[in-house]
C-alpha cells in the first residue's frame, strides 16, 4: 500500500489518498478494455493525467464485468477533442467528450471543482473531483498503466465491508441531485452492499425531492433498472425507501391496494431478471412485457371480451392508451411500447399483428 501526499498552506505534507497495488486490489489488466487503456496512454503521453473512474472501478472491485469505462483527466474538452479525431464534444453546460471506437463509446470528462458545490461545472483538480462523487464505492480511480487504485475516501474498505457510504454530506447530497437516492438503492442492489440505517432514513425523508425531476431523467433511470438484471432487488429497495412511487406511481398504488397484484408484479420483475440473464441484448419491448403484463391481465375479462367480438383494433387502441398512462413518467420508444402491448394482447387471444423491429434499442450507460 502506498500513500499519496500533498502539502498544506505551510508546506507540510498532508495525506490525501491511499494507493492500492495490483497485489492488493486484485484487478486483472485483462478485464480492462484495451481501447480505454489506449485513450489513457495517449493522454499521458501528451502530459495529462488520466484514470478510469467510477462505476467501472466499482464493478472490477466486486468481480463484475463493467459495461462502460468512463475516463477522467485534467485535459479540457477542447484539448481532448484535438487529441482524438474519433471524438465529439457533447453537452452545453457540462461538456464531455465521447471517444468512439466502432460501436464503443468512452466518456472522457475533465476534473471538476467543488467551488459551486457537487453539481458545478468549473474545471478543477483530482483532489476536488473526488469530493463531487456521490458514494465512496463510486469514487475510486484506476490507473491501468501502473495498475493502481487511488482511493481518497476509503472506498476500497467500504466495498470490503459491503456498505454504501456517501462522500457528499447528507444535508447536501440529495438536495443538489435527488437522483442520487435512486443510485444509492441501485448500487446496493447490484453490488450486494447495504445501505446504513441513517442513509435509508435520509432517503425516505428526502424522497419527495424526486417529484420535480424531469420525466426524461426518470425515464433514463427506469430504463437502467429495466435493463440491469437486478430489477427485483432495485425495485424492492425503492419501495422500502419510498422512492418507487415517484418512478411508477400507478404500479406503486396498485401494489399498496392489492396484495395479489404486488406479489404478481414482483414475480414478473424476478422473471425479467432471468430473461435478461439469458438475453442480455434482448429487445426493450420484450422487457416491457414483464412490467405491463400484470396490469393488462387485470384490465378486463379477456375471454368475454373476445367472445363478445370486440374489434382487435379498438382493444389495442384502448389498451395501449391505458398502458401508456400506467408506466408514466417512463416514456420509452413508442415502437417498443407498441410491441409490448401487441405481444401481451396476443397472449390473451387478441389477434394483433406484431410488427418487426425497425428501431435499434437504446441502452443508457451504467454509472
Amino acid at each position: 500500500m502506498l500513500i499519496r501526499y500533498s502539502t498544506d498552506s505551510k508546506g507540510r505534507p498532508v495525506k490525501k489518498a491511499v494507493i492500492y497495488t495490483k497485489e492488493e486490489h486484485k484487478i486483472s489488466l485483462d478485464a480492462i478494455d484495451p481501447d480505454a487503456v489506449y485513450v489513457i496512454r495517449r493522454l499521458r503521453e501528451t502530459g495529462f493525467a488520466a484514470y478510469i473512474v467510477g462505476g467501472a472501478v466499482r464493478d472490477l472491485m466486486v468481480g463484475k464485468k463493467p459495461k462502460d469505462f468512463d475516463i477522467v483527466t485534467d485535459a479540457t474538452p477542447s484539448r481532448i477533442k484535438k487529441l482524438f479525431r474519433n471524438s465529439r464534444i457533447i453537452g452545453k453546460r457540462f461538456r464531455l467528450v465521447h471517444v468512439i471506437f466502432g460501436q464503443k463509446i468512452f466518456e472522457v470528462s475533465t476534473f471538476r471543482s467543488i467551488v459551486d458545490g457537487s453539481v458545478g461545472n468549473a474545471f478543477g483538480s483530482m483532489d476536488e473531483d473526488v469530493q463531487r462523487r456521490d458514494f465512496s464505492l463510486n469514487a475510486l480511480y484506476y490507473d491501468p498503466l501502473k495498475e493502481q487504485v487511488i482511493d481518497y475516501v476509503n472506498g476500497v474498505k467500504d466495498i470490503k465491508k459491503g456498505v454504501v457510504r456517501p462522500v457528499i454530506p447528507l444535508d447536501r447530497i440529495f438536495v443538489e441531485d435527488p437522483v442520487r437516492m435512486l443510485r444509492a438503492v441501485k448500487y446496493g442492489a447490484t453490488t450486494g452492499c447495504r445501505l446504513p440505517p441513517v442513509l435509508k432514513k435520509k432517503i425516505r425523508k428526502s424522497s419527495d425531492l424526486l417529484s420535480p425531476v424531469s420525466p426524461s431523467r426518470l425515464t433514463e433511470e427506469l430504463l437502467k433498472i429495466v435493463n440491469s438484471g437486478h430489477s427485483y432487488d432495485i425495485v424492492s429497495g425503492a419501495l422500502e425507501t419510498d422512492l418507487y412511487v415517484y418512478l411508477q406511481p400507478a404500479a406503486t398504488n396498485l401494489m399498496m391496494e392489492n396484495r395479489r397484484f404486488a406479489k404478481s408484479y414482483m414475480k414478473s420483475l424476478s422473471e425479467l431478471d432471468e430473461y435478461i440473464a439469458k438475453n442480455p441484448d434482448g429487445r426493450l419491448g420484450e422487457k416491457l412485457c414483464f412490467i405491463l403484463r400484470d396490469f393488462v391481465s387485470d384490465l378486463t375479462d379477456w375471454s368475454r371480451e373476445i367472445a363478445d367480438g370486440s374489434s382487435s383494433a379498438d382493444i389495442y387502441k384502448i389498451t395501449w392508451a391505458r398502458c401508456r398512462n400506467f408506466i408514466l413518467p417512463m416514456n420509452p420508444q413508442r415502437t417498443e411500447l407498441e410491441y409490448a402491448v401487441r405481444k401481451i394482447l396476443t397472449e390473451h387471444g387478441v389477434n394483433v399483428k406484431i410488427p418487426k423491429k425497425k428501431v435499434r434499442m437504446y441502452l443508457p450507460p451504467e454509472e
